[in-house]
């Protein structure tokens, strides 16, 4: 039996994550969330020369991507995206657990996935 990635990373995303990363002193790109915003979670994103000993690996696309312990639960099965749109570029999280956004699109309301 095979276990399903936590996440995964779009070729868009993962073709800006590379171009950063090239020009970073950093190994890996580590995803996660943390209290804040009107909706109660922000998503995060941080560049590190070495994963935490608790971090969840994955590698998706030629990225690794470490995921903090205590967001694992939150982002099981999301999706992240790169969006360019006429005003504006951002990384994009397509989240399975988000069941709401604030207005401005900066924070979110998470709840824990449910291990099947």
């Amino acid at each position: 039996m095979t276990q399903k990635q936590a996440l995964t990373i779009s070729e868009r995303a993962a073709a800006r994550v590379k171009d950063i990363m090239a020009s970073r002193d950093a190994g890996f790109l580590r995803v996660g969330v943390k209290k804040g915003g009107c909706a109660g979670m922000e998503y995060v994103m941080d560049y590190v020369a070495e994963p935490d000993p608790l971090d969840e690996i994955v590698k998706d696309r030629d990225v690794t991507i470490v995921i903090d312990a205590t967001s694992l639960l939150f982002l099981l099965g999301c999706e992240i995206d790169w969006e360019v749109t006429p005003i504006s570029s951002r990384f994009v999280f397509r989240n399975p657990n988000e069941t709401d956004a604030c207005g401005c699109g900066e924070s979110v309301t998470l709840v824990p996935a449910q291990p099947s």
